[in-house]
């Protein structure tokens, strides 16, 4: 009982202090989930955040399940779920009449302007963070550079990505053996 009120309280924490989606979260996330409570690697932080992305859902929420469920089960992933989303409910059901009636104020688009900038900062830094972790040989660096080209010159589905880049890894391991 005592861990599924960690998960929930965790990511009802994590939840409440991200703003942005689920690319913004990743590093606090990772501080929490990897560094503080020791639930998750940043290797399967990052393939949870990879299958988050390729799944239904949104990419926080389905984090939160996979870290929920790897700690305690069904339940705990169910928890963890409700936890990441309660905060959101809660402020969205709040916020949702008050935004409406003042977004056409002026200091209030100069404040999600800067706020925007902010995200922009956090998901470079989980960037930088991930990549160290995840770009480690000649192998990965070849996908990391194919998948960039790719995305940055394609218009194709991150799924897509997520697969090619799946079976690169697996043909190009399997070819250094």
């Amino acid at each position: 009982m005592k861990l599924l009120i960690d998960l929930f309280i965790t990511f009802a924490k994590i939840g409440a202090v991200t703003f942005g989606g689920g690319y913004a979260m990743l590093p606090i996330l990772q501080r929490e989930v990897v560094e503080s409570k020791g639930w998750a690697s940043d290797e399967e932080l990052a393939d949870y955040y990879a299958i988050g992305q390729c799944t239904p859902g949104v990419i926080a929420v389905n984090v939160a399940t996979f870290i929920g469920r790897k700690k305690a089960g069904i339940t705990g992933g169910i928890i963890a779920t409700i936890g990441v989303v309660f905060p959101s409910v809660v402020i969205i059901s709040m916020l949702a009449g008050v935004i409406q009636a003042y977004s056409s104020l002026e200091w209030v688009k100069h404040a999600f302007a800067g706020i925007r900038v902010c995200v922009c900062v956090l998901i470079f830094n989980a960037v930088i963070k991930l990549f160290a972790k995840a770009v480690i040989d000649l192998p990965t660096t070849i996908i990391y550079a194919a998948i960039l080209s790719c995305a940055l010159f394609l218009n194709l589905s991150p799924v897509l990505f997520v697969v090619l880049a799946g079976l690169a890894g697996v043909i190009l391991k399997v070819m250094e053996k």
